[in-house]
């Protein structure tokens, strides 16, 4: 009896506290209301170029944001066997944006094999890369206007071999440069720049 006297005593005096600490101290500020949605793609080319807008926002300032002195860089160590340096891989990014916007808009860019993998030899400094890649997403935007609901299915190719379907193409556009961008990310962060999509989060 005298245990179960003590638990209700206890239960009784607990009951006020959680109610206090349930109960704010001084009512908080309505939350900030988001900002409204934008207006929805209304064709396949909106939709399309909505999502390599995507990627352009947060590829281009990463590029930019890399000093100078560390677009030779390329890093070393297990799992890093051959692969390309920072300019490297921007001048493929750049270059594939080119290549397949070629195919898509029936006007084959002259890249070799070579230009293709790693950007053409003429490109020397930050400045060369930053306005090769703003050019390949330039060309790939033109590419995607001209993709509509009746062409969606139609092949096209370029003459690197890279073939498929307009609808195909246009989303290779947003995932490959997707692709290298997380690469890129990783030689960002390896050389304590952080990325300018990732700043503040």
């Amino acid at each position: 009896m005298r245990t179960f006297l003590v638990l209700a005593i206890a239960a009784a005096c607990a009951l006020p506290a959680r109610a206090q600490q349930a109960a704010p101290a001084t009512p908080k500020a309505a939350p900030a209301k988001a900002p409204p949605p934008s207006t929805p793609p209304t064709t396949a080319a909106q939709s399309l170029d909505r999502q390599l807008g995507i990627v352009e926002a947060d590829l281009v300032p990463l590029v930019e944001a890399m000093p100078a002195d560390k677009f030779d860089f390329t890093p070393t160590g297990e799992g890093f066997t051959g692969v390309r340096s920072f300019k490297g891989q921007v001048g493929h990014a750049a270059g594939t944006l080119l290549e397949v916007a070629g195919a898509l808009l029936g006007e084959a860019p002259a890249l070799s094999e070579a230009d293709l993998q790693a950007g053409p030899a003429r490109l020397k400094t930050k400045e060369d890369f930053v306005a090769y890649l703003k050019d390949g997403f330039a060309r790939a935007h033109k590419a995607i206007a001209t993709v509509n609901d009746k062409n969606l299915l139609e092949v096209v190719g370029s003459k690197n071999g890279i073939r498929g379907t307009r609808l195909g193409l246009s989303n290779l556009l947003t995932w490959h440069s997707f692709d290298h961008y997380g690469q890129l990310v990783v030689y960002a962060r390896m050389n304590g720049i952080v990325p300018p999509a990732s700043r503040g989060q």
